[in-house]
């Protein structure tokens, strides 16, 4: 098991995390490729991989060749998973947040695609690249930060630094797409509390960085297949409605399980 937190050192990753990040944000405006998933920048695709470099570099300092195997075991800890139950909120709560986005959008009559197709097959090579990316992201945060961090503070406010963190890494790119500082704030809420449904799950899965990664995918694959065409692209168009749906998710999930350990539900029989 690979439990030991007490050397290591969330803020020396914060740094190093931002330290990797800076080149990146230095020739991103300068490197174009058309045809990515979200119209990303490919050194988003790129910064991906940062957290996993940054945790593999600490333990590696840390602990030696044998941490960072055991770090790199973490991607497919299934095994923790002991309550299977969480596998519903794992696979399912992200796809009913987006049919609940689709709807509220419905219900404000915002203009929005007609008849679109996904073509589920054509995306088989960029769903597999969104899990890679989404453990390289995961085996930093959730792998090494959170636990240090918990031992420190609470689940939430775990969750707050781990979220103002992941979406600061993502200004340079939000700002090279043009949005405005309304549509940051908006987007800040919303992986703040995507972090919070990230760490309430990685509490309640025997703290399983796979249910992360799992859940990270899921989310990611979501907002590639939300209809979309040339003219609308409505998780862009309207962050308001998008991320103010997941926040709401979030502040459900710190009622009903506390926000101490986000692990312990309100409503639980005794």
């Amino acid at each position: 098991m690979y439990t030991s937190t007490s050397n290591k050192s969330p803020l020396k990753f914060f740094l190093l995390v931002f330290a990797l990040a800076i080149p990146l944000w230095v020739i991103e405006p300068m490197v174009k490729v058309k045809g990515l998933p979200l119209d990303l920048p490919i050194t988003d695709l790129i910064g991906t991989f940062i957290p996993l470099i940054a945790a593999c570099i600490l333990v590696y300092k840390e602990e030696g060749h044998g941490g960072v195997k055991k770090l790199l075991k973490r991607v497919f800890d299934f095994s923790r998973i002991k309550p299977k139950i969480w596998y519903l909120p794992l696979i399912f709560l992200m796809p009913i947040i987006y049919l609940l986005i689709y709807g509220v959008m419905q219900l404000f009559r915002l203009p929005l695609p007609v008849g679109v197709e996904i073509p589920f097959l054509n995306n088989a090579l960029i769903f597999a690249i969104i899990f890679i990316g989404a453990t390289g992201e995961e085996v930093g945060w959730s792998g090494y930060a959170v636990d240090a961090l918990q031992e420190r503070w609470s689940a939430l406010t775990t969750a707050i630094m781990v979220g103002l963190v992941w979406a600061i890494l993502h200004y340079p790119s939000i700002i090279q797409q043009g949005h405005d500082l309304i549509w940051i704030a908006w987007a800040t809420l919303g992986l703040v509390g995507m972090r919070i449904l990230i760490i309430w799950l990685y509490n309640n899965t025997g703290k399983s960085v796979s249910a992360c990664i799992i859940f990270h995918s899921l989310a990611n694959i979501g907002r590639i297949l939300f209809p979309k065409d040339q003219t609308h692209n409505p998780l862009v168009d309207y962050p308001d409605i998008h991320y103010s749906i997941i926040a709401i998710a979030a502040v459900t999930v710190i009622f009903l399980w506390g926000s101490k350990t986000l692990a312990r539900y309100r409503y639980r029989y005794t």
